[in-house]
């Protein structure tokens, strides 16, 4: 239910995919599947086969479903491979550290062991490099904490220029802002909707931080300047400094540092709940046993996102 998506999930990204999810399936259910049914009435019936049906089908197909992954060169010219539905394979669960994989071959799909499996160790797939969040989206389970070494969190693009205009303490200065990220914009390493996307040892969205820091860090000449360059600068220094590890983001300058630091905490008033009280819980084996799976699910999303959090103000 929404309510319940809404008070566990709050400030994952959950419930925003969740809900972009339902809108793409509402538009298919109308404008595909509804007048592909009405056309074969001999075989469906709307009042069976509804909106409903649907949705768990397509949460199925989600669930279970395998995507043969794309050559690079393919990857900006063609959309994701279709999904398919390869039974047995599907049993095998998923974690980081897996001992098995699916592989690909013109002939057949192969599930192979990458490490010696002993006797009634359990053989466990993995889904890609996914998040805590991605995979409790995508398949309805997280990994407790620390097993997840995929495990990211998200700082929305638009929180890094909330935090960059209440820093500006003129008028002049917000103006400044906003013209920094208008560039930006243009530049294509911002937008409303992005997220710059933070993993336990780098910064995955380093070139879109790096710059994005940077461009809102500048004073009015230095902007201008910038601009003139149309934000090229020869300059190898710069190719260097674009990889933004845990090493890499302490040594960034104090004013970078100070926007990223406020960013982040912005970020963290987003989730309904803080640091402390969630180790307590995981901590308290009785009290965590209470919690309902879904409870103990969305504790585990939450808790490596605000670790990782906390673990880059540390860094700066």
């Amino acid at each position: 239910p929404e309510e319940e998506r809404t008070r566990l999930l709050q400030g994952t990204g959950i419930p925003e995919a969740v809900a972009k999810d339902l809108a793409n399936i509402h538009l298919e259910y109308s404008s595909i599947i509804l007048p592909f049914m009405e056309s074969h009435p001999n075989i469906f019936d709307p009042k069976l086969h509804t909106l409903d049906l649907y949705k768990q089908l397509v949460a199925f197909v989600m669930a279970y479903s395998f995507q043969e992954p794309l050559e690079e060169e393919d990857e900006d010219e063609k959309g994701p491979n279709p999904p398919m539905m390869v039974p047995v394979a599907d049993i095998l669960n998923h974690v980081a550290n897996h001992n098995a994989n699916l592989e690909y071959s013109p002939p057949s799909l192969q599930m192979g062991t990458t490490q010696p499996v002993s006797k009634g160790q359990e053989i466990f797939n993995t889904y890609g490099q996914m998040a805590n969040w991605q995979l409790l989206h995508m398949y309805g389970f997280a990994e407790p904490y620390p097993g997840n070494t995929n495990d990211t969190a998200d700082i929305q693009m638009v929180t890094v220029r909330k935090a960059a205009l209440q820093r500006a303490r003129s008028e002049a200065q917000q103006q400044l802002v906003s013209e920094q990220w208008d560039f930006l914009c243009q530049l294509e390493m911002v937008g409303e909707e992005g997220a710059f996307v933070l993993g336990w040892d780098e910064v995955l969205t380093e070139e879109e931080l790096s710059m994005t820091l940077k461009v809102l860090c500048m004073s009015e000449e230095e902007f201008k300047e910038y601009k003139e360059q149309d934000g090229w600068e020869d300059d190898s220094e710069e190719e260097e400094n674009c990889t933004l590890s845990n090493e890499a983001l302490a040594r960034l300058k104090t004013p970078c540092k100070k926007l990223l630091y406020d960013s982040v905490l912005l970020t963290l008033e987003s989730y309904g709940s803080d640091l402390k009280a969630e180790q307590d819980l995981l901590n308290n084996k009785e009290s965590y046993e209470k919690l309902s799976r879904r409870e103990q699910q969305a504790l585990h999303v939450r808790y490596g996102q605000k670790r990782i959090l906390h673990q880059l103000l540390e860094l700066v």
